[in-house]
């Protein structure tokens, strides 16, 4: 959108008056992301330095957040938000919604720490009644720049399945279209508001049966802007046909959503033109990615931040040093199939077997583990090839979950497997294969080469994540649980992977599809 000139007159002379702008900075899913990544993307410091440079060039700017600012490195495993939160007072964020991963730890800490934001807290669909969390969050929140009224609202996904529920215990949940459609019109209509934005952190992507943020678009009536979070998604508009961000709403008018992918590695920015906003649409609106780098010399950064990180960074570097293998090749997240799913799965069979190795000595009817189904989610940061320390264990394998045994039948494994096959894989291990058709539908599960009776009982080892059905995997939770570890399941990993040392074997792993899809 180029700059609209506004002609004039004062004391009877004509004077040229730069429209008025409200500059709108948006991030989603910066995942802990606190320091630079290898490659000098993303980091605090120089989010910082950028939204700082936009605030000095524009009057008008508010900061977005669209949730999961927490969870994804050691900063989050070890201080639990003390980081985090402080750290998004110090951006100067003016408005910030819940993603899933703020109920990791519970209601009682996500409460402790929400409480800590400056920021308007907002989420119309949750209902936090008697609850650790009553009272901290609005519907709705109305802005006042330059004469116009700018209304926001937040939008978070359903918790079913993706939320283990004892983290959102008594936490009510209100149907995403339904609830927007009425705070939008509510606010459009009853409010007055020249422009209606929703936070949202339900996702781009169809991954599941869950709302997405283009069908909340294509369902909404009062929406202009959806800033959105959840999927990850890089919303580019330099590529419009990959993931648009023009989505006509349910009358034929445009809205605008965006997303800035993950880890804090790009801001969004959306410039909106206060003085034309009756005469153009969403579709006008200027939207452009701000990628996060290294550009900002260091001592142009902000020294109140560094001063503030120093002694959480600091108590790190043990862990980070604390080296415990070797990695043979580079484990890298390329999708939910592969070398480093599979690596995780099978650490889950050895780690079974091991258990229940010592659970026979004293009952000997106890049987041996099938095979093991692990997460890909959970997999949250890559290995590098060569030195492995403690603190790659811990920030790759953040979550504070436990290792389960289980006895589940053939058919509920059959039907977890056709939820994995549609999302393109999980981590399964080596004992195990699901061939599919090309339409992602599973036309059978073998194990060991033999496919899995319905009817019969099997022994599998998880994480309690899976086990209570969680990432849509729903039939798991109809297993009856024989174990559970009492420590976080990165205490295990890194015994085996110090067990692997002592054998002097490096952590490899079989980068062969488990899932098979033919066409």
């Amino acid at each position: 959108m180029k700059k609209t000139i506004i002609t004039a007159m004062i004391a009877g002379v004509a004077l040229a008056v730069a429209a008025r702008d409200l500059v709108i900075l948006h991030t989603n899913d910066t995942h802990s992301l606190i320091l630079p990544d290898a490659d000098g993307r993303g980091g605090v410091m120089q989010r910082k330095a950028i939204i700082d440079s936009v605030k000095n060039a524009n009057k008008d700017v508010l900061l977005i957040d669209a949730g999961d600012k927490v969870q994804g490195t050691l900063y989050f495993k070890f201080f639990k938000g003390e980081v985090e939160y402080p750290l998004q007072n110090m951006l100067g964020v003016d408005i910030s919604i819940l993603g899933n991963h703020e109920f990791d730890n519970g209601l009682q800490s996500l409460a402790d720490n929400e409480r800590k934001l400056k920021a308007d807290r907002l989420s119309s669909n949750y209902d936090f009644s008697g609850t650790p969390a009553e009272g901290l969050f609005s519907p709705y929140t109305i802005k006042h720049i330059a004469g116009k009224k700018i209304g926001f609202m937040g939008l978070n996904i359903d918790p079913e399945s993706i939320i283990s529920q004892a983290n959102y215990e008594g936490m009510g949940f209100k149907n995403i279209i339904e609830t927007a459609n009425s705070t939008a019109e509510f606010l459009k209509n009853k409010k007055k508001c020249d422009l209606v934005v929703a936070v949202t952190h339900i996702g781009y992507t169809k991954g599941n049966d869950k709302t997405t943020d283009p069908e909340l678009a294509r369902a909404s009536k009062d929406i202009d802007i959806i800033i959105g979070g959840h999927s990850h998604t890089l919303i580019d508009p330099k590529y419009p046909e990959k993931y648009p961000s023009i989505v006509e709403n349910s009358e034929g008018r445009p809205v605008l959503i965006v997303q800035t992918g993950k880890s804090g590695k790009y801001i969004g920015q959306i410039r909106v033109d206060l003085d034309r906003l009756k005469s153009t649409t969403p579709a006008d609106y200027e939207y452009s990615l701000i990628e996060v780098t290294d550009r900002f010399p260091e001592e142009s950064l902000d020294p109140k931040i560094r001063k503030f990180l120093q002694p959480f960074t600091d108590s790190l570097e043990n862990v980070k040093s604390d080296v415990i293998g070797k990695a043979a090749q580079d484990f890298i997240n390329e999708g939910r199939t592969g070398a480093f799913p599979n690596w995780t799965a099978d650490f889950g069979s050895w780690y079974g077997n091991l258990v229940l190795d010592s659970l026979r000595k004293t009952d000997p009817n106890i049987p041996e583990l099938d095979f093991s189904i692990m997460n890909v989610g959970g997999i949250r940061n890559p290995i590098p090839r060569g030195t492995v320390t403690a603190g790659h264990i811990l920030s790759t394998y953040p979550f504070s979950n436990r290792f389960v045994i289980m006895r589940i039948k053939g058919k509920d494994i059959i039907e977890t497997m056709k939820v994995a096959a549609a999302k393109g894989g999980e981590a399964i291990s080596h004992e195990v294969t699901v061939v599919c058709n090309s339409d992602r539908n599973v036309e059978r599960v073998l194990l060991d080469m033999q496919e899995i009776d319905p009817e019969k009982t099997y022994t599998v080892g998880t994480i309690d994540y899976v086990a209570w059905g969680n990432d849509d995997m729903r039939t798991m939770a109809n297993g009856e649980w024989i174990y559970s570890d009492e420590a976080e399941v990165c205490v295990p990993l890194i015994r085996y992977v110090k067990e692997l040392t002592r054998l002097g074997i490096p952590m490899s792993a079989d980068p062969r599809p488990r899932f098979i899809y033919n066409d």
